[in-house]
Order: structure tokens, then C-alpha cells, then sequence
């Protein structure tokens, strides 16, 4: 163990293309929080040793950053907005999503509920006076339903990044990974601010499409009663760029500010408590259920 201490047609990446690409920046991994960890912290997030199976995680990027456009997430954004999955209850829709595997993740190879379980304990046991944020945890990547639902995982996965302006200088794989991304030749997408007004807010921002918007937009269609804090963490825990690194600060409002700590907080929980350690669900569930009940009952539109 390891104690720390701290706060259109789509385009297909082929792997030949990129050999020998080293990101642009050597450090992708929130601060680790109070708990112990089974691995070092350097080993999480590690994009620049892809081998074997792990060569998945840079073809979902390539693939990502070639097809995620402003006016591709924009049109995600309209066909998602009226709940056309269908009628689920939150338990429901995770036993839908319990098995899915995410191809852009380099930390775990785990069932996806076994992650969210993970996450809810560990924010549990350093917040025991937050049930919602542990409700935040279990159910923050849902969306990811979307593929299973027909969308291809480059589209659902992964970190996020805003379209529409110049790309953050520390979005995974950095610009290579967008060479063949059309918005890099639109003058009007490669200013600081693009298409948006200085410290307009994230929330009036086109980030890439992904489960984390989805979400966020699910569970506020059904009015669920999480806080506004949990809230945020649901549609920006994909952010790394912003609430790692900083970028896109000029786009940034002051409630975006205040959020950030949030974010950052939820950040360390969603990495550092993937392990090969999986939780007694049939034990825990029945407290889920109650906060389930509480903050986003009955069956919801997705």
C-alpha cells in the first residue's frame, strides 16, 4: 500500500500513424487524496506506455480527437436533449451499464459498476456528512450508457476539451491527436476565445460530447435534487484540462471558480479509487438505494 497525503463520417485512428508520439505534458493526475492507494500514484493516467490491450486508449483518443468537432457535439447536445433512450430508474440503468468496459481508461480493465461503486465508498468514508456527494460518485458515469446505445465509445469516454476555440495546451495527446480534425482549420475555432465572450462560463461552453454532459442533462430533465456541487462534478469530472491544468481559466465565470475546488476534490476519487479491491455490493446497495430514492426517484427519462 502507498499513503498520500493532499487535496459526419467518422474518421478511424490508425495506430502506425503515431508511433513514437509523446504527450505534451508529462503529468495528467490530480493531486491523490487521503487514502491509501494499491499502486504508486505515478502509475495512474499514464498515456506515454500504452502497450498490449492498452493501445486501445490511444486509438478511442486519435479517433476522438479527429471526429469531436464544435458543430458534431453541438448537434449531440440537440438530439440527446429529450430523454429518447427510454424510461429508466437509476438501479435499472446501472445494471445496464454494469459491464460495460471503458476503452479509453489505461487505469482499469474492471466492469463499469464496479468503478462507481468504488468511487461512492471512498467519498463515503473521507464524507460521511455528504450523501449526496457519494450519490455523485455511484452514478457519474452513467451516461455512458450511450454506448450501449448505438454510439461508438470515442463519442461516450474519455477526458473532454471545448470546441469552438483555440485547444487547451494540455488535452491528452496534445494537437497531433486533432491534425485531421476539420475545426483546426476553421480561423474562427483557433482564437483563445473563438466563438465564446471572455469568462462567459463553462456552462454556456461547448465542451466534446461525451457521458458527462449526458448526465448532467438527464439529471436535470428529471429535476433530481443533488446540489448544485454534485451537479458540476457530473458534467466536468471529464475536464481534465480545465481543473487539473487550468485551461480555458478565460472562459471561466466566478461560479466556474467556486466549483473548481469541488471538481478537483471528485477528480482525486473517480482516479485513485480504481483498484483490483471490488466492494461487497449486495452489502452496501440498500444504502444507494435510499439516496437514490432521495435525490433522483422513480423512473427517470434518458
Amino acid at each position: 500500500m502507498v499513503f498520500y497525503q493532499s487535496l459526419a463520417s467518422t474518421a478511424v485512428y490508425q495506430p502506425s500513424e503515431v508511433q513514437g508520439i509523446v504527450d505534451p505534458s508529462e503529468v495528467y493526475r490530480p493531486q491523490p487524496p487521503m487514502f491509501e492507494l494499491d499502486k504508486d500514484v505515478s502509475s495512474f493516467r499514464d498515456y506515454d506506455n500504452l502497450t498490449g490491450d492498452k493501445l486501445r486508449v490511444r486509438d478511442t483518443y486519435y479517433t476522438m480527437h479527429t471526429n469531436q468537432t464544435y458543430e458534431y457535439a453541438k448537434s449531440q447536445r440537440d438530439k440527446y436533449a429529450k430523454g429518447i433512450i427510454g424510461e429508466y430508474t437509476v438501479l435499472e440503468m446501472m445494471d445496464l451499464v454494469a459491464d460495460l468496459v471503458d476503452e479509453s481508461d489505461p487505469d482499469t480493465s474492471l466492469p463499469n459498476n464496479v468503478h462507481m461503486y468504488q468511487t461512492a465508498e471512498r467519498i463515503r468514508e473521507q464524507h460521511p456528512d455528504k450523501p449526496w456527494f457519494a450519490l455523485t460518485g455511484l452514478i457519474h458515469d452513467l451516461g455512458k450508457i450511450l454506448a450501449l446505445k448505438g454510439e461508438p465509445q470515442w463519442a461516450v469516454v474519455g477526458d473532454t476539451f471545448i470546441t469552438g476555440c483555440k485547444l487547451g495546451p494540455n488535452v491528452v495527446f496534445g494537437e497531433d491527436s486533432f491534425k485531421d480534425n476539420p475545426d483546426m482549420k476553421n480561423p474562427l475555432y483557433n482564437t483563445e476565445y473563438g466563438v465564446y465572450e471572455p469568462h462567459c462560463g463553462l456552462e454556456n461552453v461547448v465542451a466534446s460530447w461525451g457521458h458527462d454532459e449526458y448526465l448532467y442533462q438527464v439529471m436535470v430533465r428529471n429535476k433530481a435534487t443533488i446540489p448544485e456541487e454534485g451537479l458540476y462534478c457530473i458534467r466536468f469530472h471529464s475536464l481534465y484540462p480545465w481543473h487539473h491544468h487550468n485551461d480555458y481559466s478565460h472562459l471561466c465565470s466566478p461560479k466556474d471558480e467556486e466549483m473548481l475546488k469541488w471538481v478537483q476534490m471528485f477528480s482525486s476519487f473517480d482516479l485513485y479509487s480504481k483498484s483490483e479491491k471490488i466492494p461487497n455490493i449486495p452489502e452496501i446497495q440498500p444504502f444507494y438505494e435510499d439516496l437514490i430514492d432521495q435525490y433522483c426517484p422513480g423512473k427517470l427519462k434518458w
